[in-house]
């Protein structure tokens, strides 16, 4: 069988991609972990090791591939079907249900939950909350524990569901997370418990799961060794990608499922593990060959594909200092003479006009504005930038907008098709009834307490008497919902249904009633793409896509416009131009960021992937001083700031450093004569 398809990778990518395949007599190969260095090929190599993996005979229906976006899964689909055909040609059966089994964490989680529901003593038509959802269950869980009428302040309920998340996900007390992450609610503890438990207690009485319970569930499942080897003997391969932004809980599933190891493959770079506020931990990667006896094979992917040697010997230099990580320095054979410039600036304003003018000089050379990106820490440190571009009409992308499943008229829609679908949903009929002309929310609680109690509820909505000023809303509202609890009209004429009946409410409550409802029919389309009304509901809950306001701002005739977003946000993108705002101690390290030294070595982590998404030039900002509001028992004040830690005199070297605007040295020389000048003056007048 020809092996032509693994030409084109180099020697790293290629034993990654072979090791273990070629063991005799069927025997799984033990696991292995790929360090996958920035811009290394990670996504190739792991989609041609899978390939490998079928091509060799392996069953694709038992194999099992995770990655974190329901999006990466789909194109690491395409790249393993491509690879395979181009082997096995375009007619070979063993391509029919390729990769059944690849999906998001939380995606196959739900999948097995609702496979071993029985077993788990789970209803198998439970709904799944977001994280909106969820935060309104938690706040009527609040209210009727009386803990929103405290005379001190209680936590609100985005702040509850959070502090509960961090806890589950990170498989810690909730002292030692209130300790660590939310020192100001520690005089809580007692009262949060008794929300937790009931929060948890409504989600049962409800049947529904919240996002983390997707995980919580599945982790508890396979804590019972039969069940365990039940789901983990379903698959022969488990790979696994970005394992360094994993938490503790999705580490303890892996090991259950396979306990000893083999048929395991996981990929991640441990310098770039940025996501702790969603309780990721770097421990997971950086521990993972010793989880096993023997221990696992760990293959570094360290060429780089992506920037040229000299950003990369910056970025080495910055990584190279951190505390514990594995060894490897990025190579490529990118060749330039231009370094990454460390640019010294006055203040904010400059930083501005400096960034502004450097992507009207590249623009001009050739460089598209796309093709260059304006990076920071914290999403208010764009501020002064925005205001410049569009003082000068510069168009510009902020990343980290409106999702598309949190604006009002979206989230109306899908409550339809989740009451049907689980008519316990308390929050689903809580939004859905309240649409309803004369139902406020104290009608709406008693009809949900009232149907609660019945086997069938919706049956009891039907005989229920309604409500006097619903009118003959009501007739047609339970029609509705009972067709769609049947399923008369299929899926997914089903949505079709349910958004002309949503539609006359939509015009009643929101003015701009036609702008929304292009974004119903656009919902109709992606339900369209789904097998059932359940795996909508699932998927779409658990990986949805952005919304048009992700590009807020870009006026509809510029084809082009300038990027601007978060490091967060810019994991995993590259640009050829690369802007970092505010490169000073404060702003990264963050003040907020640097309480503990596991702390201080993430935000050197998220230097160093900021770099990393340069591919030709790389410009660091440092700016001198900023203004600040209302922080001061003085009022409004300048703060003073000193170059990034992370970036000691010992790296200078890599760096071409400058400040702007530039002074002649003679101009220079003529500013500090005449300031001498000037203060011998001033001097001797203060005398005569």
């Amino acid at each position: 069988m020809s092996v032509a398809y693994l030409e084109k990778l180099n020697e790293q990518q290629r034993l990654a991609v072979e090791h273990g395949v070629a063991l005799v007599d069927g025997e799984v190969a033990g696991p292995l972990l790929i360090i996958a260095g920035a811009g290394s090929g990670k996504t190739n190599t792991l989609a041609h090791r899978v390939a490998h993996l079928i091509v060799n005979g392996a069953d694709p229906r038992r194999i099992l591939l995770m990655t974190f976006s329901r999006r990466a899964a789909s194109e690491m689909a395409r790249r393993v079907e491509r690879i395979c055909k181009q082997v096995l040609g375009a007619n070979s059966g063993i391509l029919t249900d390729a990769l059944a089994w690849s999906g998001t964490f939380h995606g196959i989680g739900a999948r097995l939950l609702r496979i071993y529901a029985e077993q788990i003593g789970l209803n198998v038509d439970f709904t799944i909350h977001d994280r909106e959802d969820s935060a309104d269950l938690m706040n009527l869980v609040r209210h009727e524990l009386g803990f929103s009428k405290t005379e001190s302040r209680f936590p609100t309920k985005g702040t509850c569901l959070s502090i509960y998340s961090r806890v589950v996900n990170s498989e810690a007390p909730l002292a030692t997370v209130l300790n660590a992450n939310y020192p100001w609610v520690s005089g809580w503890e007692a009262q949060l418990k008794e929300l937790f438990a009931g929060y948890v207690e409504a989600k049962q009485t409800q049947n529904v799961l919240d996002y983390d319970d997707l995980l919580l569930y599945w982790a508890q499942m396979v804590s019972d060794p039969e069940i365990a080897d039940d789901v983990g003997g379903r698959f022969d391969h488990i790979l696994v990608d970005e394992y360094q932004d994993t938490n503790k809980l999705q580490s303890s599933v892996l090991i259950a499922l396979k306990p000893g190891g083999r048929g395991l493959t996981v990929v991640g770079d441990d310098a770039q593990s940025i996501y702790s506020f969603r309780a990721a931990t770097v421990r997971n990667i950086l521990d993972f060959p010793n989880e096993f006896s023997p221990a696992a094979g760990i293959i570094t992917l360290d060429r780089n594909y992506r920037s040229t040697q000299t950003i990369l010997a910056a970025a080495n230099g910055v990584i190279d200092l951190a505390r514990e990580r594995f060894t490897k320095n990025l190579w490529t054979d990118r060749q330039s003479e231009q370094r990454p410039m460390l640019v010294t600036v006055k203040d904010e304003a400059d930083q501005a006009n400096y960034t502004v003018e450097q992507v009207l000089a590249n623009r001009e050379v050739g460089m598209t504005l796309k093709q260059q990106a304006v990076l920071f820490r914290s999403s208010s440190h764009s501020g002064p930038l925005e205001v410049e571009l569009i003082r000068r009409n510069i168009p510009f992308v902020k990343f980290g907008g409106l999702k598309f499943l949190d604006s009002a008229h979206v989230k109306d829609m899908l409550a339809v098709l989740r009451f049907a679908q689980n008519p316990r949903d308390r929050v689903a009929g809580f939004r859905l009834l309240q649409m309803l002309p004369g139902v406020g929310p104290s009608t709406a609680g008693k009809i949900l307490d009232t149907i609660a109690a019945d086997p069938e509820p919706l049956m009891a909505l039907a005989e229920i008497p309604p409500p006097p000023k619903a009118g003959p809303d009501w007739t047609t509202f339970v029609k509705v919902l009972m067709g769609l609890r049947k399923t008369e009209t299929g899926w997914p004429a089903e949505i079709a249904q349910a958004r002309e009946w949503y539609e006359p409410h939509l015009d009643r409550i929101h003015e701009d009633a036609e702008t929304r409802k292009a974004d119903l029919l656009q919902l109709e389309q992606i339900a369209s793409g789904y097998p059932s009304r359940e795996r909508f509901l699932t998927e779409l809950t658990l990986d949805p896509p952005d919304a048009t306001s992700d590009q807020a701002g870009v006026p509809l005739l510029d084809e082009d416009y300038l990027i601007l977003s978060t490091i967060h946000s810019a994991k995993g993108q590259e640009w050829r131009s690369v802007f970092m705002l505010n490169v000073v101690d404060g702003c990264i390290p963050s003040d907020l960021g640097v309480g503990t030294t596991a702390e201080i070595e993430e935000e050197r982590r998220l230097l160093y992937v900021g770099m990393t998404r340069a591919k030709d030039s790389l410009t660091l900002i440092t700016p001198q001083r900023f203004f600040t509001g209302g922080q001061h028992a003085q009022g409004d004040r300048h703060v003073y700031a000193s170059r990034t830690r992370f970036i000691p005199v010992t790296l200078l070297q890599f760096f071409e450093a400058t400040t702007w605007p530039q002074v002649s040295a003679s101009a220079s020389e003529r500013s500090a004569r005449q300031i001498r000048v000037d203060v011998g003056a001033r001097m001797r007048g203060m005398w005569r």
